[in-house]
């Protein structure tokens, strides 16, 4: 595991890191890319990543397995706002540390938010963009949701006082698992500052991006909205079937062999 200070008071971003065939030492000796793994609300790079980053089909890249500030593995201030923007800038700072100075990077649900503002926010630095079922549009808070969603609609005061608690019974035990590791406050401001979207919305800045992206969704949830859009931007449009949201998680081989083609492997 590695680690680096990412805001003025010195709070730690961790993260996994599996070094590539390409690595002599701690140096990178070619051209090519780290490839960097954001995780979704809640969750945790290297659990949720772990399996896919050694895939056949993926595997040899230097790879950071990152776990954004307040969750997982990483510190969990309470005087940082978790906003996608100040995600984004302490990612973009943990990557500086580590080295590389171009990373492709694949970001899951909330994560691929973070990653379409880091990208917009650090253009030197993002190579191309792989979104896994990533959030793309405003979300508007309803406590009988799971996800951000219902995480949104309590206040940050009903959320430490017993909403924290509501939610662990109804995401249950393997959400739950890494979840519980997040800082509370940066579990609720991170889900209202998703909820609420950035200004424009992700989405827009997704479509004026000029980098190869590609946009991975469950066949069975049939195509996200906008999806012509998308394409006519130039963005990758991919069904991964049988699976759901955790698309790496429940298809394994499925999710390898799209990412795999997005970022020009296969």
């Amino acid at each position: 595991m590695r680690e680096a200070p990412v805001t003025p008071n010195g709070d730690r971003i961790r993260w996994v890191e599996l070094p590539g065939t390409e690595l002599t030492g701690t140096e990178l000796t070619g051209t090519e890319p780290a490839r960097l793994y954001l995780h979704g609300l809640g969750a945790s790079s290297p659990a949720y990543f772990a399996a896919a980053a050694v895939h056949p089909l993926l595997a040899g890249r230097r790879s950071l397995l990152l776990d954004l500030l307040g969750f997982g593995l990483s510190d969990r201030p309470t005087d940082f706002g978790y906003t996608l923007e100040e995600h984004a800038d302490a990612v973009a700072a943990a990557v500086a540390a580590a080295g590389p100075d171009r990373v492709e990077v694949v970001g899951h649900s909330m994560g691929g938010a973070v990653a379409i503002v880091l990208a917009h926010r650090h253009p030197r630095l993002v190579e191309r963009l792989l979104l896994v079922d990533a959030n793309l549009d405003r979300i508007d808070p309803d406590r009988r949701h799971l996800g951000s969603s219902g995480i949104a609609a309590y206040t940050e005061e009903e959320f430490l006082a017993g909403g924290r608690d509501e939610v662990a019974e109804r995401v249950g035990p393997f959400w739950w698992s890494t979840m519980r590791l997040a800082g509370p406050e940066a579990l609720h401001r991170s889900a209202r500052h998703l909820a609420r979207a950035t200004v424009p919305a992700m989405r827009e800045l997704l479509l004026g991006l000029d980098l190869p992206r590609t946009f991975l969704h469950p066949a069975a949830d049939g195509e996200p909205a906008g999806a012509d859009a998308l394409r006519a931007a130039g963005v990758r449009v991919v069904a991964v079937p049988d699976c759901g949201h955790n698309i790496m998680l429940d298809n394994p081989d499925g999710f390898a062999a799209a990412a795999a083609e997005a970022l020009g492997l296969g």
